[in-house]
Order: C-alpha cells, then sequence, then structure tokens
C-alpha cells in the first residue's frame, strides 16, 4: 500500500490540499513502513496577499474544482502521485476529490493534524473521511 500525505513540513498534514507544497509519499509492506519519500506536489494554488488561493476554478453549485480547466490542473497535481492507492488532506475542493476517485486513488479528508496519527488511523481503519469538509 502506498499513500500521499499533502503537508508543508512532513509532520502536519495540510488544511488545504491546492495549496500545500508537497506530498510526503509512504509506502507500506505488511502494514510497516518502508519507504518515506518527500515529492513536491506541481500545479500549486498560490496564495494571494489577502490569504486567498488563486484557482482557476469556476465556483458553481457542485462546490469547487469542476469544469474542463480545473480537471487539468488536478491531473498536473496528481502527477507524482499516480501509484498511490490513498491520498491523505485536511481539506480539498470537491471537484479535486471527485478526480482522484475517478482515477482510483481513495482521497480521505481528515480532522487529524499529525502525520504520523494518520497514518496509525488509516492502518487501524479508525479514520474518518470528512466529506463536510469538501468546498
Amino acid at each position: 500500500m502506498k499513500f500521499a500525505i499533502v503537508s508543508d513540513d512532513n509532520q502536519t498534514v495540510s488544511q488545504h490540499f491546492g495549496r500545500a507544497e508537497n506530498y510526503l509519499v509512504v509506502s507500506l509492506e505488511q502494514d510497516e513502513i518502508c519507504e518515506r519519500k518527500t515529492l513536491t506536489k506541481p500545479g500549486r494554488c498560490r496564495t494571494t496577499s489577502r490569504g486567498r488561493g488563486q484557482h482557476s476554478h469556476t465556483e458553481n453549485a457542485r462546490g469547487s474544482g469542476f469544469g474542463h480547466q480545473a480537471k487539468g490542473a488536478h491531473r498536473d497535481m496528481f502527477e507524482n502521485i499516480m501509484d498511490c492507492d490513498i491520498l491523505i488532506t485536511g481539506g480539498m475542493g470537491r471537484g479535486a476529490y471527485l478526480d482522484l476517485q475517478e482515477l482510483g486513488i481513495r482521497p480521505i479528508v481528515t480532522d487529524i493534524s499529525n502525520i504520523e496519527t494518520a497514518i496509525e488511523a488509516v492502518l487501524d481503519n479508525t479514520i474518518i473521511d470528512h466529506v463536510e469538509k469538501l468546498h
């Protein structure tokens, strides 16, 4: 099993998928970590001086991250994790969440901030996917 966790410091789960700088990719064999590596997340959303991200996403009734341009931006962001089974994040747009599912990657939106605790929760099958946090 292989998971990607969005993070800026390799210790905490980023609260916004689009703004995170990196993925911590963790490979497991028989529920034991056998490899960790940090990968740059392509296509990162830049933050403006007002603290809001610059997205090409168009807001609509389904949430953010829908439309042709958004799908292409998501594909770019997923490029480095196409071989992962799970993506853990603290928040993301509904469009990105659904695009991950289409690729066969299970997205999990968690309220757990510590990466090690989140990994353990996945392994223990106690992690909760907080879809109510999708925007």
